[in-house]
């Protein structure tokens, strides 16, 4: 029985592959979207108090099933307050069905910002180059299994891509507005519609839209600008990708260096996708230096219907680190990393 469960869950992963190749993929998401700024929309590019930071994100997604699920992204964003704006590098990496099919992307980001006493207003922009790989030789077909003795090896009469290593230009942008304690911002990524298929055949990456809000409560108003303070950040993310939606709804609450936060993921549909649960640590901060480094992890319990008993849930960890004296652009609004 272990056989043919094995054989099951390889020939679901190899079919899920096979399908990516014909059809139209769709983009990862990141729990800690709060952690993954820059990927969330290239807007939030240098929108923080220092003048250099870096991110790096990762996360394995539904553990217990065979065909390891990866990805990870980093970025890094440098202030230029001589124009208002900032500039900004950005690497992603999936690993799908234990490397058969790989996806890096390296894109350049500009934003600028402009704004007055409790008011931002911030622009972004990216261009990069996507490179979408498969190893079809280690691809495992249902013709090469056997129903009592799973996987039987030789070659399958499954046909190759006709390209299986391509290249493609992409490119996105954002808009995100801080009024106050409150935030809210829209994303649109695969703005040119690029050709991803192995086939030959024309199938074109559907534009990711993501649209978020977020607001911070200081649970103490008389001093709400005050990083050791207390707050609650109710937050919500909607997603979108051709017919796939997603809405990501939770409350954080933060206390000086600890972020502690529960989430609710739908599938746009009102249907429950998981439970998210996060921790944020700030390690150690150095306010006149605008320095901090910052370590936080997430969980998410699988509620759909794979649920958690089959996958043993995605679980996030995620590292930043800002650093630099402080840029004075001429007004004094929250930036989006205050938030959290």
């Amino acid at each position: 029985m272990r056989v043919i469960f094995k054989a099951k869950k390889i020939f679901i992963i190899s079919a899920v592959l096979l399908t990516s190749l014909k059809t139209e993929a769709q983009d990862h998401i990141y729990s800690q979207f709060f952690n993954a700024p820059v990927y969330l929309n290239p807007a939030l590019n240098g929108e923080f108090k220092g003048s250099f930071r870096m991110n790096m994100i990762y996360r394995n997604q539904w553990s217990s099933i065979s065909g390891d699920l990866n990805y990870m992204s980093t970025s890094i964003d440098y202030q230029l307050p001589n124009i208002g704006g900032a500039v900004g590098l950005m690497f992603n990496s999936s690993s799908e069905g234990t490397a058969y099919l790989k996806k890096n992307n390296i894109a350049g980001i500009y934003s600028y910002s402009v704004g007055t006493e409790g008011f931002t207003a911030s622009f972004g922009l990216q261009a990069g180059i996507t490179n979408r790989k498969l190893d079809f030789s280690k691809l495992i077909f249902s013709d090469q299994l056997d129903p009592r003795l799973g996987f039987e090896g030789g070659a399958s009469a499954a046909e190759s891509p006709y390209n299986d290593n391509k290249y493609y230009f992409d490119a996105g942008s954002g808009v995100n507005f801080v009024i106050g304690n409150a935030m809210i911002g829209a994303s649109m990524m695969h703005l040119n519609k690029p050709d991803e298929s192995f086939t030959g055949s024309k199938v074109y990456t559907p534009i990711r839209t993501a649209v978020h809000a977020s607001y911070r409560y200081a649970l103490d108003p008389s001093d709400p600008y005050n990083e050791d303070g207390t707050f609650l950040i109710p937050s919500v993310v909607y997603y979108k990708q051709a017919e796939a939606t997603s809405v990501s709804a939770g409350m954080q609450f933060k206390y000086r260096g600890v972020n502690a936060g529960a989430w609710f993921r739908s599938n746009g549909k009102g249907q429950s996708d998981s439970f998210v649960f996060s921790l944020i640590f700030d390690i150690f901060t150095n306010s006149y230096k605008n320095q901090k480094l910052r370590i936080g992890v997430s969980h998410d319990a699988t509620t759909n219907k794979l649920n958690y008993s089959n996958t043993s849930g995605t679980s996030e960890l995620s590292i930043g680190f800002e650093t630099g004296e402080a840029k004075d652009k001429g007004y004094n609004s929250l930036k989006c990393y205050d938030f959290y």
